[in-house]
C-alpha cells in the first residue's frame, strides 16, 4: 500500500463513517427504536438477516420490525413471534431461511434474555473481552438455531462480526457502541465478504483469496496499521474505496 492511498483509506473514513451512510444500509434499522436493549435486539435480528440483496432482506427485516412494534426486546422476551411464527412451519420467509427457522432463532434468542437480560449480558457473562471471543460465544449458543449464526468461528462470520462492529465502537454517528464497557474496539475483527476481500487484495491489504475468519483476522491487523486505536474504521474507508472506484 502507498502512502497515498494509506492517506485515501483515512480520507475515505471520515468521509462515509457519517449519518448519511446509514440510509440503506442494514444499521438503519437499529435507530429506528428507542433504549439499549430494543437497539441491541433488532440490531442483532437485522445483522443475522443479512445475506444476499439489500432488495430483499431489508423487507423481511421490516417486516419482523412491524410484527414487533418498537418493543423488539419484549416481543422477543415474551415470545410475541409465536403469533406469526410457527415451529413447524416450512414455508420459506427469506431465501434459504423457512418460517421454522426463524421461529427456532428467535426462540433460542429467548431463551438467552430469560437467562442473562440481554444478548450483551450473556456475552459479558461468558468472560468475552474481545472481539474474537465475542464471536465464539454467540456461534456456540446461536449455532444451529434456524441457520442464521454459523456454527464456529471458522468461517469469516461476516453478519456476527458486523453485529459487533455496531455494538461495540463507541463515538460513531452509525455504531452504537453498547457494549464498548466490556469489549475493546481494538480486538474487533472486519466484517469480512468476497467483496471486501476483493477490495483489500486491489490494495494490497491482503493475498488470501477465501473470505475466513483467519484471512478477516489479517485484514484487520493491516487495517491497523492505519487506524491503530481503531481498526475498524477501516471498514468504512473499504466501503469508500468502492464507491470511489480508485
Amino acid at each position: 500500500m502507498t502512502p497515498a492511498q494509506r492517506d485515501n483509506l483515512i480520507r475515505w473514513a471520515s468521509l462515509y463513517e457519517t449519518k448519511d451512510f446509514i440510509q440503506g444500509d442494514p444499521s438503519w434499522f437499529m435507530h429506528q427504536v428507542e433504549g439499549p436493549l430494543n437497539r441491541e435486539a433488532l440490531a442483532f435480528i437485522t445483522s443475522c438477516l443479512s445475506y444476499g440483496a439489500r432488495s430483499q432482506f431489508l423487507p423481511k427485516v421490516q417486516q419482523l420490525l412491524d410484527w414487533s412494534g418498537p418493543m423488539v426486546h419484549e416481543w422477543v422476551l415474551r415470545g410475541g413471534f409465536a403469533k406469526h411464527l410457527q415451529a413447524q412451519d416450512r414455508h420459506c420467509f427469506y431465501r434459504l431461511n423457512t418460517c421454522s427457522d426463524i421461529y427456532d432463532f428467535l426462540d433460542t434468542y429467548k431463551g438467552i434474555l430469560q437467562v442473562s437480560g440481554s444478548l450483551g449480558e450473556y456475552v459479558r457473562g461468558t468472560g468475552a473481552s474481545t472481539g474474537l471471543e465475542a464471536v465464539k460465544a454467540i456461534c456456540s449458543r446461536f449455532g444451529g438455531a434456524g441457520g442464521l449464526v454459523p456454527r464456529d468461528a471458522s468461517s469469516a462470520c461476516k453478519r456476527v462480526c458486523m453485529f459487533l462492529r455496531w455494538m461495540v465502537r463507541d463515538g460513531s454517528p452509525v455504531d452504537l457502541g453498547l457494549w464498548s464497557g466490556f469489549i475493546d474496539k481494538r480486538t474487533l475483527i472486519i466484517p469480512m465478504d468476497t467483496h471486501v476481500l476483493s477490495e483489500a487484495a486491489k490494495l494490497g491489504l491482503i493475498g488470501s483469496r477465501t473470505a475466513s475468519m483467519s484471512a478477516a483476522v489479517k485484514l484487520t491487523k493491516a487495517l491497523a496499521d492505519v487506524f491503530p486505536e481503531d481498526p475498524l474504521k477501516g471498514d468504512f474507508a473499504l466501503f469508500g474505496y468502492g464507491v470511489s472506484g480508485a
